[in-house]
């Protein structure tokens, strides 16, 4: 047996050990890539990043590299678990910590973060988005005329609320929204800037949508995890903040995709909000056309795959699903099988998840709405 093959073997080994059976950075399934500099197990993807910092870069593949012994030694000794709980030892609870399924620029944030300024290595470190308020210069896109503007924003946590103004030197705020009420996810498809983001709100119990974005992506990332540590703070119970940061994971993850809606089956643009299913004209409009909300299954909230018998539907979208309230039943169609099954799994943990006092409030006001 060669040298290789014999470290080859090694490493395979290494591999079974739990937790580096997936990317350290992004958890992505069954990593390509080992950091000789760090001792984690990640996916091309992320080596990329690893490989631009100085500091890290020493990373090679483990099919076709070749490895030292001491440096299949040194992967051995650490692996993911290890390190992971080394530098992310401190992280936030609101901290959102990307998936393989998340877009490059979250993970090239993360990683830097997490290892070049190891900003969760030291408990009891005061970090920059706990900071109590933030006031800032971003760019927002204007609700009539689609273009994006220069506008003033204030995060404060004393007050829970997020006020924007039309000039630096304005007096009175253009709006000022309770932190409450607001969801937020990074969006750099949609709005067509690597560090967009989406602002999702309620206003009078209707729900309002802003999109910002900052030419620097450690900017927009910094202040969408100082909102999240400002929305945790005005709840007062830990379970409360959890469901907070399932209800922004949600988004994330599921991001806004096209389904087709009855009325002909039109196209629409929706987005999943929690309980919230919400349909669009265009990705960019700042008011839903309509709004579902989704309760629990043991109040007449179902969701089937496939449309009832007899439906009619043109167009090749052939990927039913039925969504019944007590009031009446909604009928979507999919592209795809994968996107239908996405949308399967977000409704039914929806539909499976019980309802807090506030969201029973909520169902109240759709119902007397219609």
């Amino acid at each position: 047996m060669t040298e290789n093959e014999r470290a080859a073997r090694t490493l395979k080994h290494v591999l079974q050990k739990p937790g580096n059976g997936s990317c350290a950075d992004c958890g992505a399934d069954n990593p390509e890539c080992g950091s000789c500099s760090l001792g984690v197990f990640i996916c091309l993807s992320c080596s990329g990043v690893h490989r631009s910092i100085p500091d890290l870069g020493k990373v090679k593949l483990l099919r076709l590299s070749h490895w030292e012994d001491s440096e299949v030694q040194f992967m051995s000794e650490r692996g993911n678990d290890a390190m992971n709980a080394v530098y992310e030892a401190a992280l936030p609870v609101y901290y959102y910590k990307p998936t393989h399924r998340d877009c490059q620029v979250l993970k090239e944030q993360w990683i830097r973060v997490k290892y070049e300024r190891q900003e969760f290595m030291e408990n009891g470190k005061k970090l920059i988005y706990e900071d109590e308020s933030r006031d800032g210069m971003l760019m927002k896109r204007g609700r009539d005329n689609g273009q994006f503007l220069n506008r003033r924003f204030i995060l404060s946590l004393r007050d829970g609320t997020l006020k924007y103004y039309t000039k630096l030197d304005a007096k009175e705020p253009k709006a000022v929204i309770k932190v409450d009420t607001i969801n937020a996810c990074f969006q750099p498809d949609k709005i067509g800037n690597p560090n967009g983001l989406q602002i999702t709100y309620l206003r009078d119990n209707i729900t309002r949508n802003i999109f910002i974005y900052h030419d620097s992506s450690r900017v927009s990332r910094r202040d969408t995890h100082t909102h999240t540590h400002t929305l945790i703070h005005t709840h007062t119970h830990t379970h409360e903040a959890r469901s907070v940061l399932i209800d922004m994971e949600l988004v994330c993850v599921s991001s806004d995709v096209f389904l087709q809606q009855t009325e002909g089956f039109k196209k629409r643009w929706f987005t999943l909000d929690h309980r919230r299913l919400m349909y669009f004209r265009d990705p960019l409009d700042a008011f839903a056309k309509g709004e579902v909300f989704l309760g629990h299954r043991d109040h007449g909230y179902h969701v089937t795959i496939g449309l009832p018998a007899g439906t009619h539907y043109n167009g090749t979208w052939q990927y039913g699903i039925t969504i019944e309230t007590p009031d009446r039943s909604f009928l979507f169609t999919c592209e795809t099988d994968m996107e239908q099954k996405d949308w399967m799994s977000h409704f039914n943990a929806v539909m499976n998840t019980r309802m807090s006092p506030q969201e029973y409030t909520v169902e109240a006001y759709f119902k007397h709405k219609h």
